[in-house]
């Protein structure tokens, strides 16, 4: 399988890249993202593009792939609802526009526990639910929208931001709160190699979704 993954410099980004890397059934990845990511790997190809939006149709780096992992995205805090629409919606539709053949690729779409499919609720979970409401009707071989909740990093993460720091001790108990709730990058990268690879019988991810998919990439 040959996937691209968006946002390998960020927090989830950089934990999905994580287990695509280490995952035998992933033969090669491109990377792309707006900083360098300072690692290397031998099926590791890396494209820097400090702006997604001036990415165009028919850009060779995106040939011969089978699924885009859509991992770039920003937290919603201290910015307008016009910002973070450009950011999310925008952005991402843009990019997902730009890919060769949609129709041969699976788009995976990672989200967030809360965003509002009907586009209703506070602001973060109105765009959300639109982003993944226009997404979920391009003309990809498959759309999934993965949504997680309460994240913890991968264990091969160095740089990760304070609160998964805090996170990191406090995971345990989350999960034995909120066991549907809380999952593993590990998990969510396996998650979404085995929705590239087999499908599933959902569109949007679910947290126990996840889960589900992740241990039948362990059987």
């Amino acid at each position: 399988m040959k996937v691209i993954v968006t946002g390998g410099t960020g927090f989830v980004g950089k934990g999905v890249l994580l287990e695509c890397l280490s995952n035998p059934q992933v033969t090669k990845i491109l990377s792309v993202s707006r900083k360098p990511l300072k690692m290397a790997h031998p099926k590791l190809e890396e494209y820097v593009v400090p702006d997604f939006m001036k990415l165009e149709k028919g850009d060779p780096h995106f040939e011969g792939y089978d699924s885009c992992f859509f991992c770039a995205g920003i937290s919603s805090l201290g910015l307008s609802e016009e910002e973070y629409t450009w950011i999310t919606y925008d952005t991402s539709l843009h990019f997902a526009e730009v890919l060769p053949n949609p129709q041969k690729m699976n788009f995976i779409y990672v989200s967030g526990a809360g965003a509002k499919s009907d586009e209703k609720g506070i602001m973060w979970t109105r765009v959300k639910g639109k982003t993944e409401n226009a997404l979920l009707k391009m003309p990809f071989q498959k759309v999934f929208i993965v949504r997680p909740g309460v994240i913890r990093a991968h264990k091969g993460q160095v740089q990760i931001p304070k609160i998964q720091k805090v996170m990191k001790f406090l995971y345990p108990l989350a999960k034995a709160i909120y066991a549907n709730g809380c999952s593993t990058l590990e998990e969510i990268g396996q998650a979404m190699v085995q929705l590239a690879k087999n499908g599933y019988d959902k569109k949007i991810i679910e947290v126990r979704d996840i889960l589900a998919l992740s241990k039948s990439s362990a059987a």
